[in-house]
């Protein structure tokens, strides 16, 4: 049932902030000096950011053009304009784009690897510049994006150039002044005045792919407080080698360094970003599943290069799983069409946390225990830049831009705009957010900014939605979207989801919302089980999109709030629970570019080459957003 008046009450609980005279005590760890942010929200406040972006500062984004350096991302974040490539010969981008609404937070994720020797290949003078890797580098980018990325993280056991001198000694130091730089951009980007417009983390990523099979992890740290240079797929071959080198070099030193890893792109791992098996062969121990956890509390489902939520025939019958997929499971099957494969239920998200829960009881500890998010995995140095109608591609293993951009296609047709990162804190600061992250409050959305609050509990009222205390309520008699339900006092749990429409700008007004879904999934007599259950909306509500313009029509929500109770609860099952929210259907950004160049498939032969791709059958012309909640699990 949709509650208009108690969903208006429940966003107005969360706008109102407590002012404050002296500061609050904080819940969370106060690791930083800074002034107290002027608002403080006791119920939380949802913060929109992107934890994924790449600069020049990468090797991918440098060989494809992008000049915008961490400085620039983080300008661009806080709303200021940014030019984009290609230059012309005076050196002016020759696009520029803007975000109609700021982030809260971000990240520059820069790639570790090669991160000195981009530095090296760019910078006349330095040992190495010269070296016939540069010169390939400088003379031909799209040669060098194959040939470094091949050599720095596509093999068990990646090696440095020879140009980075003995041991990669000249790389390390380059790659130290590029990480300061790195340090440098995210500090001064900081808004540690009481008025807490922004947060910036330092960060990274750390870029395994053997054999070609994505392993990546986003870096992110707590504050300023950050080891000498990050650790690298040269250093650290596997997640736990990360892990291990991240204590030593962080969470055991003096000086209250804090971290975290976020692994992305499940979907192209070909299957090995969920193993249960140890390099050995052997199983994981209980152990080995609670370090997991411990440093993996989120995890990215969405980005650039696709949807990791689910598949359809993959492990799973639901039929929205189709949403923003890869036909290939590995980035062999990109490049070279007779290794492609279809990805298998290893790829995805939902499969993962099926199989935690089958872990939880085969050794007593989840593996696979994360909360949910999305981000970009820009390559422009552009976070947040998510919206179909302005996407200029984002680069990275998507299509170079080049002097063909403005007529055709501005990416391959199979990669998006990516989404966004929401974390449920008290104020936007580096604690408060990061605290958010350690506990799971958080979901992803695929670009758009509802609002979605969940919570689960054995004592929730059924007549939640029409109460004025709907956030304090959640809280006191039950928990958040990343946690775990209180043992059963008899009956089946229940679960109050709330969403509220993205409001958009007055340019461009956000999408009604179509409908609410709980996602269950369980262990049945040893075998993983999921159900979707539509709770809230209507999946027949009849809205639609006329491709030809874009315009939409139909009916649709403006909130939608539920509570709903499990009508096949078994306490003796482990099971987690996750909400799914559907906008009404939309325009995919490939046909806001064919529309634009006034493509008409009907008349084939009077269609550009560089456009040919919007009439091609895989082209999918409209989409669904979403947004994703960070899962509550129960254990008997």
């Amino acid at each position: 049932m949709v509650m208009a008046r108690a969903a208006a009450i429940a966003l107005l609980a969360l706008c109102l902030p407590l002012q404050l005279g002296a500061a609050p005590e904080r819940p969370y760890p106060v690791t930083e000096k800074r002034e107290p942010c002027a608002e403080f929200h006791p119920l939380r406040q949802p913060y929109f950011g992107d934890t994924h972006v790449h600069t020049a500062f990468s090797h991918d984004a440098s060989t494809q053009g992008t000049r915008n350096t961490p400085w620039d991302a983080y300008r661009f974040a806080r709303g200021q304009a940014l030019g984009l490539q290609p230059y012309d010969d005076r050196g002016r981008a020759l696009r520029t784009v803007k975000l109609a609404r700021p982030l809260d937070f971000a990240a520059v994720t820069d790639h570790a690897e090669q991160l000195g020797e981009v530095r090296i290949c760019q910078t006349p003078g330095l040992p190495g510049h010269d070296s016939w890797v540069c010169r390939i580098h400088r003379r031909w980018p799209r040669a060098s994006f194959f040939l470094m990325n091949a050599k720095a993280s596509s093999f068990a056991s990646p090696t440095r150039f020879g140009f980075c001198g003995p041991g990669g000694a000249g790389c390390l130091d380059a790659a130290r002044t590029a990480w300061a730089e790195i340090q440098n951009a995210a500090e001064g980007a900081y808004d540690r005045s009481s008025s807490c417009r922004f947060s910036s983390f330092i960060g990274y990523e750390w870029t395994a792919s053997s054999q070609a099979r994505n392993l990546h992890r986003n870096v992110i740290f707590r504050n300023h407080v950050v080891p000498e240079l990050p650790v690298s797929y040269f250093e650290a071959h596997a997640a736990p080698a990360l892990w291990q080198q991240l204590r030593e070099g962080c969470l055991d030193r003096d000086g209250g360094c804090d971290v975290l890893t976020i692994p992305h792109n499940s979907n192209l791992s070909g299957g090995l970003m969920f193993q249960t098996l140890n390099a050995d062969g052997s199983p994981i121990s209980k152990g080995d599943a609670r370090r997991r956890a411990e440093w993996e509390p989120l995890i990215e489902i969405m980005q650039h290069k696709g949807d990791s939520e689910c598949s359809l025939g993959a492990g799973s019958e639901d039929e929205l799983c189709g949403f923003e997929k890869l036909p290939y499971d590995d980035f062999a099957g990109r490049y070279v069409f007779w290794l492609a494969k279809p990805p298998g239920p290893g790829n995805f998200t939902r499969e993962a946390l099926k199989q935690g829960l089958l872990q939880q009881e085969k050794i007593g500890a989840n593996p696979f225990k994360f909360g949910l998010i999305a981000s970009t995995d820009t390559h422009l140095g552009t976070p947040g830049l998510v919206e179909e109608d302005q996407y200029p591609g984002h680069g990275g293993a998507g299509a170079p831009a080049s002097g063909e951009t403005s007529s055709g296609l501005p990416d391959d047709l199979e990669f998006n705009p990516g989404g966004l990162a929401v974390l449920w804190a008290e104020e936007n600061s580096r604690d408060a957010l990061f605290s958010a992250m350690r506990r799971r409050e958080a979901y992803g959305t695929s670009g758009p900014r509802m609002v979605v609050r969940f919570f689960g509990g054995f004592e929730l009222p059924e007549n939640l939605c029409d109460s004025d205390r709907f956030v304090e309520i959640g809280y006191r008699k039950g928990v958040p979207m990343g946690s775990d339900l209180p043992p059963t006092r008899g009956g089946a749990p229940r679960f109050a989801v709330w969403a509220l429409r993205d409001p958009g700008t007055e340019a461009r007004p956000g999408t009604p919302l179509q409908r609410i879904q709980i996602v269950k999934g369980w262990v049945e007599e040893g075998e993983v089980q999921e159900r979707v259950y539509d709770v809230a909306g209507d999946a027949q509500n009849r809205a639609s999109v006329d491709l030809a313009t874009c315009e939409t029509a139909g009916p649709g929500a403006e909130n939608l709030c539920r509570v709903w109770t499990d009508p096949d609860f078994d306490p003796s099952e482990h099971a987690f629970y996750y909400a799914r929210v559907l906008e009404n259907p939309t325009c995919r950004w490939s046909q806001y570019v064919c529309n634009a160049h006034g493509v008409d498939c009907s008349q084939p032969n009077r269609v550009a080459k560089e456009l040919e791709a919007c009439c091609a059958e895989e082209h999918r012309r409209s989409i669904q957003e979403r947004a994703w909640t960070s899962p509550i699990w129960y254990a008997p």
